[in-house]
């Protein structure tokens, strides 16, 4: 009985360190080729070709100081938004055609700043994560030999959270809008 209880304990502590992760479910067509971003740092920038007039070509994260492979193609013109310290990307948003590609992608982070690339034609979606502290870790989709076909999202806390302690005061003011 008293192992039962301390396993409890633990999952009890262990559920208030670490909030969970959200799964924002990929839209799009989905064909061509899979990608999934990696990194074990938080992501530090953004970057987003588009073809004028038309749908996003490729992207790439930064985690930390180092880029990952582009998904899709790096070809015409090129945005990119380098974060601050503790800035994070909170929210992806944009238009995709079902029948083809994602249109247009528009990033937002916590501080307020945005990056927007494409057009906005099709369908609307909006990933963000369920919890406060919750930001974005990992993209994944599809891409062809055109561009990127499908997106999806995955938020979590970069660090532990630990339970008790006062939010910042950015938080609080945050909270009180």
């Amino acid at each position: 009985m008293i192992y039962i209880l301390i396993f409890s304990l633990c999952c009890l502590t262990a559920r208030a360190l670490y909030l969970p992760l959200d799964y924002s479910p990929a839209v799009g067509r989905g064909s061509g080729n899979s990608f999934a971003s990696s990194g074990e740092d938080r992501i530090t920038g953004v970057r987003v070709w588009e073809t004028s007039g038309s749908h996003i070509r490729g992207l790439q994260l930064k985690y930390d100081y180092t880029w990952t492979p582009v998904f899709g193609r790096s070809l015409n013109e090129q945005q990119e938004m380098l974060l601050f310290d503790d800035e994070a990307i909170v929210q992806i948003s944009g238009k995709y055609n079902p029948g083809n590609y994602v249109y247009q992608l528009m990033f937002v982070t916590n501080r307020g700043r945005f990056l927007i690339a494409g057009q906005p034609i099709g369908t609307s979606f909006n990933f963000y994560p369920n919890h406060r502290q919750g930001e974005l870790r990992l993209i994944s989709g599809r891409s062809d030999s055109n561009g990127i076909t499908s997106i999806a999202a995955l938020w979590a806390t970069a660090y532990p959270v630990a339970p008790n302690v006062p939010p910042s005061r950015n938080e609080s003011m945050l909270a009180l809008s």
